[in-house]
Order: C-alpha cells, then structure tokens, then sequence
C-alpha cells in the first residue's frame, strides 16, 4: 500500500527531526514493508537500514541491507549499498578491514557523487583512526581529488586534514585540522549534520592536537547531542571521549562513571567495547593485577578485530603503571610495544611514557628516538600542554641548568591547564632531580605539591612514588587512610548540594549535563564518604562538607 507506506515515511521524517532515531528507523523499516514498487522498497530498505544503524542496531540494518539487495537499484544505489554494509561493519567491530571496504566504496562513487565520494572517504578515515591504518593510499589519493562541496562543509576540512596527516605526516595535517575543528566549534550547540556525524572524530583530533579546551568544547555538547538524539551509535565513542577528557584532568570517578555507561550501552548493541581508556584509569590507581587482567582482556579484544589504535593505548596503561611503580624496565618494554604499534592518530600517550622509562633505564639511545618523535608532534600542536610535556620529556635527557630550566618549564607550563596528573608527574620529576643534585630545600616543594595532588585525585601509585621521594629528603608523610579520603571532589559537592536543595536525578543531569545514571553513581559515593544513607541526610551535613575549597 503505497499510500500507507509514504505517510509512515514521512512519520520518520518528522520523528528524526525531532531526534527519535529508533522510532524513525522503525517507520521506515515498516514503510519497506509495505511498498508494493521493489525499487522504491530498496530505496526505502536501504534508508531503513541506515536509520537502524544510527539507532544503534546493526544487526537489524544488515537485514535491512540484504532486502535491498533484492531491489533492481541502479549503479549509484548499489554503490551506497556497498558503502552501508561498510558503515555495518565498522558499528560492529570498529576495525580490521573496514577502512579498506569504505574506501573502496568512497572510490566507486567518485565518478558518481564526488561529495558523496569524499563524505565516504572521511568514514574511511573515521575507521583508521580505529585501525591504524587507511589501506590502499591509491584510492584515498583518488578521492582526495574528487571536488567537494563549495564553499566546504565542516566535513571536507575535517577530510583534507585527516587525508594529508594520512599521506603526509602529522605536521602537515595539523593547519587543516585546526581549521576543521574551528569550524565544527563554531557550530555550538545547534550542531547541524556534520556536528551530528563527525563530533566524535572532531574531539579524538582536539585530543590529538593536545588542544584541551577544545576537547571540552567539542565534547560536551557533542555528547549531550547524541544523547538526546538517541544517536546510539556514535553515543558510546562520545562518551568514552568526554571520560578521557575527564582521566587527563585527573577526574577519576567522572571517568569510571561515563566508561560505565559508554560500556553498558556497547553491550547492549553488540558493538566492539572501547577498551582502551579504563586501563590506563586502573594504572594511575595503581591496582597492578586489576591492570594487567584489563590489558590482557584488552589485547584479547582488539587483536581480534583489527584495532592497531587501541592495542597501542592498553599496552601503553602498562607503562603509566610500571612507571608510577618505579619499575622501569618493565615500563620499557610495554611502551616500546605500545609505539611499535603508532597508528595514523594517536594521543601519543606511550611517546613520552617510553622516554621517561628508558631514561630510567639507562637506554639513552631509545630515548632520544622516542624524544624525536614526541617533539615532531608537541612542536606542531604548541599548546602549553604539548610543550609541556616536551619539556619534561626533555628535562629527563639534559643535566645541570639546562635540566633546571626544563623542569621549570614544564611544571609552569602544566600548572596553567587543568591537568592535574601531569602538573604532579612534572613537579615529582623536578622534585627527585633536585633531591639528587642535594637541593633538598627546593625538592620538598615539588615534592610536596605532587604528592598531595595525587592523594587527593586518587593516583595511589604515583602518590607512593612521591611520598617515597619525600621521605627520601628527610619530610616525614603521613600515608593517605581512611581519615584524609572523605573529602567530596568538586562535582560529588556540586551533586550533594542540588540533592539537598531537592533536585531529582534526572533535574541534576540535565543541568549538569550529565546522565542520571552518572549522578546515582556520585550519590553512592557521596553518602559512603558522608557517612549517610539517604538524601534527606544532606541537609544535616555541615555546610563546609559539601563547599570543598
């Protein structure tokens, strides 16, 4: 019944516009049902398919895919056919060959939808990020050229910067990737279809850029989009973004409690889970079995599917342990796996790992190289937070004023961000340098200051390292206990006041913008460290409990 079949077509119109992608997906997916023409049923089919993919359900979108495949399409439907079952398999495994099927599919459209040509391509390059690898540099050379929008979207920046870091080097793809990440900050909230599709991508480049108040930028209304979109698909990644922004600030139970969610709704679609970020959480805990069960499991996992990217960011959690242990041989050999396996684009998290642990252990020449490498790319970000770390990294190589300078450097640097882990790491490094050049005086400070501010975030190991370091000049530390662990970090104070003041869960997210599962998750822990039991208690807490300075 083809009259039956446009009104529901045109429901999923109207449903997607107001951001229910699973009821959209389901009008159009009865719609195909119901049309009596095949052709029009396979171009129903194939949209069906791609809302269901947006929703979250791959394997009803494959279904769909089949269906279509029964039409008598034309050769530019069957290329975005080729191009969907693509898109299918990155949603289930988010690796292995999937970059190489689109753009084998970005290739077959050039002559047909050179825009469509492109957009395919940056789906490519979405899936290479999780690969490692683009494959086949022949045709992303042929889609480079196909013409693109005029004037550009968003999207082709976003293309010709990944495409020339792709073929050309981080350094060269930097300009361009600055300037598509301007153009999706200037979007805002309202976002527009490119925001919709290629936030995610946009935030793992800020990330890449060591550029952090853009990744804020770009994360949160990015995730709160795809929230409120049901935009399932692209909800975990965006989540899984938003708690490494989180992890890099030190903010650990914000981290735990968005893996937790970004995992549960994964699970629930049958997509690969993101496993790289919570090991590296566990490792600047310190749980040094709990570590190496994730990193074995996570190797497992994406070994299986083809994910050079997330291979290198587990294997490198096993240096940040090692490291914080002071164990640096082993730290040496998890971050020379970690780099042996440097994707197209990486937060190059184990680069300065490796530099540390070979310093430590006395393999000057590993050192260098890794120290070449890093530099190639903090030179080319030149945000306070690469150069900061170049610093550091630096400082560790040089002796006498020059190694002074560098520490200074690095800590004035890292303290101007809010990245607390790596302002403490700096100021521990300056503060045993110093202590081993008999400064003790001046060691103290650094060492003091880093050692309170991984207590207070929760960096166990770290914390040990510091106060080893402390005792070393001749201070006496308490260790942290029971007693000095009840103080709410900022948020979990934030939550408890708007608890108090009578908010539900779901008014505290939506102010804060964040899930009511996240703020039931902080609830729990503001009540074991408050030593209550129910909301109604708040208000007899002592005012200063819950305005941590």
């Amino acid at each position: 019944d083809e009259s039956v079949a446009a009104e529901l077509e045109g429901s999923a119109g109207r449903a997607q516009r107001r951001g229910g992608l699973a009821a959209a997906a389901a009008f159009l997916e009865r719609a195909a049902e119901l049309t009596p023409d095949p052709a029009r049923r396979g171009e129903r089919a194939m949209a069906a398919a791609k809302a269901k993919l947006d929703a979250g359900a791959p394997e009803a979108a494959l279904a769909l895919v089949a269906t279509a495949e029964l039409a008598p399409l034309d050769e530019l439907d069957r290329a975005c056919l080729e191009r969907l079952r693509a898109q299918v398999a990155f949603a289930r495994r988010r690796g292995g060959d999937t970059p190489m099927l689109l753009m084998e599919a970005a290739r077959r459209l050039v002559p047909l939808d050179p825009e469509m040509a492109r957009e395919t391509g940056l789906e490519a390059l979405g899936a290479a990020v999780f690969a490692g690898s683009v494959g086949d540099s022949a045709a992303l050379a042929e889609v480079r050229a196909a013409p693109g929008h005029v004037p550009p979207r968003p999207a082709d920046l976003l293309f010709d910067g990944l495409a020339a870091r792709a073929t050309e080097g981080y350094a060269v793809g930097v300009p361009a990737t600055r300037a598509a990440l301007a153009a999706f900050r200037e979007q805002g909230d309202g976002g527009g279809p490119d925001a919709e599709r290629w936030t995610w991508m946009a935030c793992r480049l800020a990330a890449d850029l060591w550029d952090e108040d853009l990744w804020e930028e770009l994360v949160v209304p990015g995730t709160r989009r795809a929230r409120a979109n049901g935009a399932l698909a692209t909800l975990p990644i965006m989540l899984s973004l938003q708690a490494g922004l989180h992890l890099h600030r030190g903010e650990f139970s914000e981290t735990l409690a968005l893996l937790d969610e970004a995992d549960a709704i994964s699970e629930a679609m049958g997509s690969a889970a993101l496993v790289f970020i919570r090991p590296l959480l566990v490792a600047y805990r310190g749980r040094e079995d709990e570590v190496l069960a994730l990193i074995s499991s996570g190797r497992e996992a994406v070994l299986a599917d083809g994910r050079s990217t997330a291979l290198s960011l587990v294997e490198s959690a096993g240096s940040t342990l090692y490291n914080a242990l002071g164990r640096y041989e082993e730290a040496l050999a998890y971050a020379e796996r970690a780099c042996a396996v440097l994707p197209m684009v990486m937060f190059p998290t184990a680069l300065h790992e490796l530099v540390e642990a070979a310093v430590r252990s006395d393999r000057p020449a590993v050192a260098a190289a890794a120290m070449d490498q890093l530099a190639e790319r903090t030179q080319a970000s030149g945000t306070d937070w690469a150069l900061g770390i170049e610093a550091r990294s630096r400082a560790l190589l040089a002796d006498g004023p020059q190694a002074d300078r560098l520490y200074a450097e690095a800590v004035e640097r890292l303290s101007r961000r809010r990245l607390a882990p790596y302002a403490a790491r700096a100021r521990l490094l300056y503060g045993e340098w110093l202590r081993r050049e008999r400064r003790r005086v001046d060691a103290r400070h650094h060492l003091r200051a880093a050692h309170e501010t991984f207590a207070h975030i929760g960096a166990e190991a770290f914390a040990e390292r510091a106060r080893r370091e402390l005792e070393a000049t001749g201070e006496t530390v308490r260790k942290r206990g029971p007693d000095t662990a009840d103080v709410l970090t900022p948020q979990e104070a934030q939550i408890a006041r708007l608890a108090r003041d009578g908010l539900s869960n779901t008014e505290i997210g939506a102010q804060l913008f964040i899930s009511p599962r996240t703020v039931q998750y902080h609830l729990r822990k503001v009540f074991a460290k408050l030593d209550i039991t129910s909301r109604r208690q708040l208000g007899r807490v002592a005012p200063a409990l819950l305005n941590p300075s």
